[in-house]
């Protein structure tokens, strides 16, 4: 049965669903789609207000959500219930993050450095993928609001250069909010569609795309031929963007005003009041030159020399990966036909006269920077609507992605800049006698060594004939789809033992679970949330009780009487917590177990290399 959507402000018939184009970014976000009337893309907002959608949610005392504009009030009053940058926290660890937690005025709470980092507002935990959930539904909100129709369908943006795990926390975090995500597409390759329109079918064009958001930084060089945008090569870094212009800038004040670092952490009113303040001089400075302003009692003064000086190692760490995607695309700066800028950070002055200096030419700054790429986005999703067939699009893979060998070397299957989907094998066998299973370890990385890369995932292939080692023969099959997410196929090819696994990112969610809270989205949204992360912190509670009961039974001599105590109190409250069903308790009762141990576990640990440089064994 075909469906029919009505637009309710006009009654009148639509002849096909509105798929809308979301950039999600880590400063703002904002949604667009394609004008019914003109067919051009057009960024959503109401009446004179901005497009942009600031990625800020507040929690409330009484559990209340806001998010936007009216979430930023209380950066400054209430910083340690307000989330911002959301998107740099999306797939990582805390050991991803721990080197830039002063930036954050809130709470990131350090357990595992293996596990997805998690926020705390309150007394409530929040994951990247739930706090991402939150702005999502307010774009889907406020388009629906403008265009008087139901937004069920989107495609999201994100940077070239996010990994698996970000790409599969972006999809579940659509999931979440009541989107059917049918496309995640690099950001820079939306931006070229948007940059795409009215060119001439029989163009033949090499273009950059030099996209500085708040966040994230990349760099892709595309062929555009009769049509068809082809990406040859990305690079960039997931964590140098807008953010790392504020930061410079608030560490050259702390230092000015003998501000420490610690002071910050304790005081995140302060930390917030700098941190505003310079996001305010980097604006300023954009088009004067020189900032003054006083808040917090500190009059905070920069000069554009002073500015510039502060940021140029950061721009020529993007300059230094425009040469490795040149590089890497087998294309000279002479080449390039076109320079694309996007993102808001774009607009500092030094920025565009490094770029320009770089490749040698004017630079491409037609559309607004800040809505380019949910312009494109709109028009990929009009190309999957089967609208546009004037554009095809090719993508690639940002990163390589292989599987662990002997001596913990990495044996790429799929090299980095591949197009995709995409798929590769490889054959492999056993390394015992008699050996029945097979451990696969997937990782994604361009080091040697896998200690070096990012895990993906791990399966054990079972129900291999017991054989002399070196016999059995192991394919292993990596496939590659639209959205840049891997499925790994594991076959024993003499005994035709095979085994097919999605290989989820380990910070992702199942197809079953996400499809499950899509379905119970409206009636069981909060419920089905809260079941996954109580799962999620039960089994995190019990793995730190196993490694602290074997670490005090290895260094229980090390520990004086009132340690052991206080460490058997906060493992049995932690137990008990554990029998319950409020996942806040039990993370703080981690955090508790945490900080108990931590101490007299640092003295042990250097006790012990002490020791080892002495030539003794502990």
């Amino acid at each position: 049965m075909a469906k029919i959507s009505i637009n309710i402000a006009t009654g009148s018939l639509q002849q096909e669903e509105i798929i809308v184009g979301i950039d999600l970014g880590t400063t703002n976000s904002l949604v667009a789609i394609i004008h019914p009337e003109t067919k051009q893309a057009v960024a959503l907002k109401e009446h004179d207000s901005s497009s942009l959608v600031p990625s800020v949610v507040h929690f409330g005392a009484s559990g209340e959500v806001t998010v936007g504009e009216a979430a930023r009030q209380f950066l400054v009053t209430e910083p340690e219930n307000t989330i911002f940058s959301a998107k740099r926290l999306m797939g990582r660890s805390y050991a991803d993050v721990q080197a830039n937690q002063a930036f954050f005025s809130y709470s990131i709470i350090d357990d595992d450095s293996d596990t997805l980092v998690k926020v705390k507002a309150g007394d409530r935990f929040y994951s990247p993928v739930e706090l991402s959930a939150y702005i999502l539904k307010e774009l889907k909100h406020r388009a629906e609001h403008i265009v008087k129709t139901a937004v069920n369908k989107a495609v999201i943006t994100v940077p070239a250069y996010f990994n698996d795990a970000q790409r599969q926390a972006t999809r579940d975090a659509g999931k979440l909010a009541g989107l059917d995500v049918l496309r995640i597409v690099n950001e820079p390759t939306a931006a070229s569609l948007a940059y795409g329109i009215g060119l001439d079918k029989n163009d033949h064009k090499t273009i950059a795309v030099y996209d500085l958001g708040g966040g994230t930084f990349d760099i892709s060089i595309l062929r555009i031929n009769s049509g068809i945008v082809d990406v040859c090569a990305t690079n960039g870094d997931t964590y140098l963007g807008g953010d790392d212009f504020d930061r410079a800038i608030v560490r050259h004040w702390m230092e000015e005003h003998g501000i420490a670092e610690a002071s910050l952490k304790t005081d995140r009113e302060l930390s917030q009041r700098l941190r505003l303040q310079a996001e305010a001089a980097k604006r300023i400075l954009s088009t004067d030159d020189v900032f003054a302003a006083v808040s917090g009692g500190y009059a905070l003064c920069l000069s554009r020399v002073q500015f510039d000086a502060l940021v140029r190692p950061l721009v020529q760490r993007t300059i230094d990966c425009c040469g490795r995607a040149l590089a890497d695309a087998g294309v000279d700066k002479a080449e390039i036909d076109s320079v694309v800028m996007v993102g808001g950070s774009t607009r500092v002055p030094l920025v565009n006269e490094m770029v320009s200096a770089f490749f040698g030419r004017p630079l491409n700054n037609s559309l607004n920077p800040d809505e380019v790429v949910a312009l494109g986005a709109a028009i990929q999703a009009d190309i999957l609507a089967g609208n546009n067939k004037d554009f095809l699009l090719l993508d690639i893979t940002p990163l390589s992605l292989g599987v662990e060998t002997m001596g913990g070397l990495m044996d790429v299957l799929i090299p980095r800049n591949s197009r995709i989907p995409t798929k590769a094998g490889r054959q492999y066998t056993t390394q015992k006698d008699g050996q029945s299973g097979m451990v696969i370890g997937v990782f994604q990385g361009e080091r040697d060594m896998v200690k070096d890369n990012r895990r993906l995932a791990s399966f054990t292939l079972t129900g291999i004939p017991a054989m002399p080692a070196g016999l059995p023969k192991v394919d292993i099959s990596f496939l590659i789809n639209a959205d840049g997410i891997l499925s790994v196929t594991a076959r024993e090819l003499r005994s035709g033992v095979e085994q097919s696994i999605e290989v989820k990112p380990q910070y992702g969610l199942t197809d079953a679970e996400v499809e499950q809270m899509l379905q119970d989205s409206i009636t069981h949204a909060k419920e089905d949330i809260a079941t996954r992360a109580l799962v999620e912190v039960r089994t995190e509670g019990e793995q730190l009780l196993q490694t602290t009961e074997q670490f005090i039974l290895k260094n229980g001599s090390l520990l004086t009487a009132a340690e052991i105590n206080d460490t058997a109190a906060a493992m049995q409250a932690l137990q008990l917590a554990l029998t319950m069903t409020d996942k806040d308790l039990i993370h703080r009762k981690i955090e508790a177990l945490n900080e108990c141990s931590r101490p007299y576990a640092e003295r042990v640990m250097d006790t012990a290399i002490s020791m080892a440089m002495k030539g003794s064994k502990v």
